[in-house]
């Protein structure tokens, strides 16, 4: 987890009387859309990215259908008791049994959401923003990646470039390559029902 100093403003120093200023002494800050779409053109992948309005469930981007052709995603971001944690990529109308997939992904246990601080430090976005390209900021290679055979089989992925506030497009084996670049090796398993 992050690890945050808390400081009491001083009155003369700081004009917030009663704030506090947080240090993050933990993790560099999580990379952008625009290092994201750098990094993937430096693996030679190309990729379309639309920008639109916030989104922060699949209804929401449903009122995108039609503009942005391929498959579009549902991303959980999944822990088990031993902190072991798993990012699994379904398609978004998929339907995932979370009482029984811990057996599929290889959970010590079953797995439960992980917490948004946790989100934020493996995978430097919030909730709502949850997608398979945050793997660019696992630096320490702590999140297992799923992507669920129906998705894998699709040409065109559909994901959040670290930001709910667009959708970047990308050939499904560009995307298993981007995987393997961050140091992520792909399980492509059958996670739905």
């Amino acid at each position: 987890m992050p690890k945050f100093v808390d400081l009491p403003c001083l009155p003369n120093r700081f004009p917030f009387k009663g704030s506090a200023i947080w240090i993050h002494l933990g993790n560099s800050m999580p990379r952008t859309q625009d290092e994201l779409l750098s990094y993937l053109q430096g693996l030679g992948i190309s990729v379309t990215t639309v920008s639109h309005p916030p989104l922060f469930t699949v209804a929401d981007s449903q009122a995108l259908r039609g503009e942005i052709p391929g498959a579009h995603t549902k991303n959980l971001f999944l822990k088990d008791k031993k902190d072991n944690f798993f990012l699994v990529t379904v398609e978004e109308d998929a339907t995932v049994d979370l009482k029984q997939i811990h057996h599929v992904i290889g959970a010590a246990s079953r797995v439960s959401f992980g917490k948004p601080e946790a989100l934020m430090e493996l995978l430097g976005v919030v909730p709502g923003a949850v997608t398979a390209f945050g793997l660019l900021n696992d630096k320490a290679g702590r999140v297992r990646f799923v992507i669920d055979a129906a998705l894998a089989d699709q040409e065109i992925i559909n994901a959040h470039p670290l930001t709910n506030e667009a959708t970047t497009s990308i050939r499904s084996q560009d995307l298993v390559l981007f995987a393997r670049a961050t140091g992520h090796e792909p399980s492509i398993l059958k996670v739905t029902t």
